[in-house]
């Protein structure tokens, strides 16, 4: 899922840096239980699928099918990066080029479509060459990264999309345009009522009234790909959200992929040379998590996921799903009636116990990574509520990622290689990770990740914080050949998100030592003998420091 723009990154070295990466995955429990859902729905296990024709639109359709013939090898080859096999795919080169083609025009479609992207992405970026060539590139970059912002949106939710994707990759783009590009998460213009309250009636079949007893008038919050809603069931009088897709967006989605795409197709020879990765598998994994997003049926079971997982914590909250009045482009679901977290004095105002608030969280957020491996990626405050009973809730799961046992099992290997100063090993874990690509020479990169680290938390554990840790890896990803997968940059960006939401509440919080009584907890209980041997050593390590 990374972005399209690194193959143009060797030009401008201030913007963009030359490393991008696939991310494994591997079977667990999530995903056996995904497995068996797909099963009963007679949907197929394969790495690809094999296209079909492309109908009659002559030579220019035959010479896109050859380009695209090729694309059942980049698949597999993503999947056995991953190690799994994937039970349920919306996304294949061939189901996208299928999509575009079948429709009438669809050849002057994609050439005037293609013309308006590389226009103005050929003009900001010779705005950029230019501010490069006469010297003024450091000190336009407020400017600049506000002009890439609007651009973005100007070219609508799929480059939205891959502007939130680059708002937290350290290793593809520079820190003040990320800083920017973060405004992107929660600053999406709102698509009029009307058109959002006749795509409700199209999936419902039937009229608003007929199910709901009242709606607000007004959006209760905007992102790129859809809208919510705050209404309440007529049959039972429950508050819901209903979260509803922008207008034609499908179309637009699959057409711009596949512009991506066959861009791609070309630039494999130059991205494997000068950016140490295939250009199709960088579109392939983000065209299959934003079609992953555009299906909220999929997001539905992120749901039933979650809410399977936390059904025996007291302390944290799932939004019911209410299946029978979803589908594809619309969501109905609990409504959380709670404090958001973008407005810590209420939560202060209302009586909670901050402290008691912020140790559930940071207890939610392990519990997702160590113990599930399902994590949610996109855990900014506007998406974490308060509530006033004291528990945590979460909303918003159409970014959900997976982290395997062993990668997990790697991951505290790193914390311990850390704590110990084995920062020899520490490097071997980043390419155990996938982090560096196997047989580099991992020798120039130990003094830096020793002066990190030692930087960091050179004034004890009880002071370490992910966000100075952060910031100064950010140097080092965008100074050394290290990539980072797709699922570790969600891990960072999970844990940096909900580290600064309990910094915003409390300033002198102290996370490892909130987290320490959970890890002492889930090293008696973890099953996974290898895993727990881990956490012992963990345990040991925090409390020598």
């Amino acid at each position: 899922m990374d972005s399209i723009y690194a193959s143009s990154s060797c030009t401008v070295p201030h913007l963009l840096r030359r490393e991008t990466l696939f991310s494994p995955r591997a079977s667990n429990s999530v995903l056996l239980r995904r497995a068996k859902k797909a099963r009963r729905e007679r949907v197929s296990c394969s790495a690809a699928t094999t296209g079909s024709g492309v109908g009659s639109n002559g030579a220019v359709s035959r010479a896109l099918q050859g380009l695209s013939n090729n694309s059942n090898t980049a698949l597999e080859q993503l999947d056995i990066e991953r190690g799994v096999c994937i039970p349920f795919r919306k996304y294949s080169p061939e189901i996208v080029r299928n999509k575009v083609l079948e429709s009438r025009g669809s050849i002057l479609s994609l050439m005037l479509r293609g013309v308006e992207i590389v226009w103005n992405l050929g003009l900001y970026w010779s705005n950029l060459v230019y501010d490069f060539l006469v010297g003024r590139d450091e000190e336009v970059v407020p400017y600049r990264a506000r002009q890439l912002r609007n651009l973005l949106c100007d070219l609508g939710p799929s480059f939205i999309k891959a502007g939130q994707v680059l708002a937290n990759r350290p290793d593809i783009i520079r820190e003040d345009y990320m800083n920017e590009l973060c405004i992107l998460q929660d600053d999406v213009p709102s698509f009029p009522n009307q058109i959002a309250f006749r795509i409700i009636e199209e999936d419902l079949g039937q009229p608003l009234e007929a199910v709901f007893s009242k709606i607000s008038s007004g959006t209760i919050a905007a992102a790129s790909l859809g809208q919510v809603y705050r209404a309440t069931l007529r049959a039972t009088g429950e508050d819901v959200a209903i979260k509803v897709q922008r207008p034609g967006i499908e179309p637009i989605i699959y057409r711009d992929l596949f512009l991506f795409r066959t861009l791609a197709s070309f630039l494999n020879g130059i991205s494997i040379q000068k950016l140490g990765c295939n250009a199709e598998l960088i579109v392939d994994e983000f065209g299959e998590k934003l079609l992953e997003e555009l299906d909220y049926t999929l997001e539905a079971r992120n749901l039933e996921d979650f809410l399977e997982n936390f059904k025996n914590d007291p302390t944290v909250k799932i939004p019911q799903v209410y299946k029978q009045f979803s589908g594809q482009r619309v969501l109905v679901m609990e409504w959380i009636d709670g404090i958001r977290c973008t407005n810590p004095q209420a939560i202060k105002e209302a009586g909670i116990d901050v402290d008691g608030f912020l140790t559930i969280g940071v207890s939610a957020a392990l519990r997702q990574l160590l113990e599930f491996g399902l994590f949610h990626g996109d855990p900014h405050p506007g998406n974490i509520f308060a509530m006033r009973d004291g528990r945590i809730a979460y909303v918003d799961f159409g970014n959900v990622a997976v982290l395997s046992q062993q990668n997990k099992q790697i991951l505290i290997d790193a914390v311990v290689h850390a704590v110990n100063e084995d920062y020899a090993e520490m490097a071997n874990d980043f390419t155990r990770l996938g982090f560096l690509s196997p047989g580099t020479d991992v020798t120039p990169i130990i003094p830096a990740l020793e002066a990190i680290w030692q930087n960091s938390a050179g004034k004890g554990l009880s002071d370490f914080n992910f966000r100075s840790v952060t910031g100064k890896f950010n140097q080092l990803v965008y100074n050394y050949p290290i990539r980072i997968p797709e699922r570790f940059s969600l891990v960072i960006r999970s844990l940096l998100t909900q580290e600064g939401i309990c910094f915003t509440m409390k300033p002198d919080f102290k996370f490892l030592e909130v987290a320490y009584p959970y890890v002492a907890k889930r090293l008696l209980t973890d099953p996974n003998p290898a895993l727990r041997e881990r956490l012992v050593q963990v345990s040991n390590s925090v409390q020598n420091a």
